[in-house]
């Protein structure tokens, strides 16, 4: 079974830095798009960035020239690079890739999220 597991996630003052980890498991024929998702309580998830498997990379306005997404392939894992972090960083970051897997065909899988919080 695939599964996402992330990790890297939780408290950092602001302007702290903090990356985040998430690697793909399980019976794995290829990854497409790879990303990271955060969801702030009260409010919908929203994209923060994402990296196809070419390497072009997306990213939310808020985050743009302080957060950094990589991926190693060889891996599975998709990395979340977050600088300068701000209060309104703060959230549930979930990983999220879009996977061939054997019977499955492609499909969208979710990690369980990680906490990360910016506070003084």
């Amino acid at each position: 079974q695939v599964q996402l597991v992330e990790s890297g996630g939780g408290l950092v003052q602001p302007g702290g830095s903090l990356r985040l980890s998430c690697a793909a498991s399980g019976p794995i024929f290829s990854i497409s798009s790879m990303g990271w998702y955060r969801q702030a309580p009260a409010k919908e998830r929203e994209l923060v960035a994402s990296i196809t498997k070419d390497g072009t990379t997306n990213y939310a306005d808020s985050v743009k020239g302080r957060c950094t997404i990589s991926r190693d392939s060889a891996k599975n894992t998709v990395y979340l690079q977050m600088n300068s972090l701000k209060p309104e960083d703060t959230g549930v970051y979930y990983c999220n890739a879009e996977i061939y897997a054997p019977r499955v065909g492609l499909h969208d899988y979710w990690g369980q999220g990680t906490q990360v919080t910016v506070s003084s």
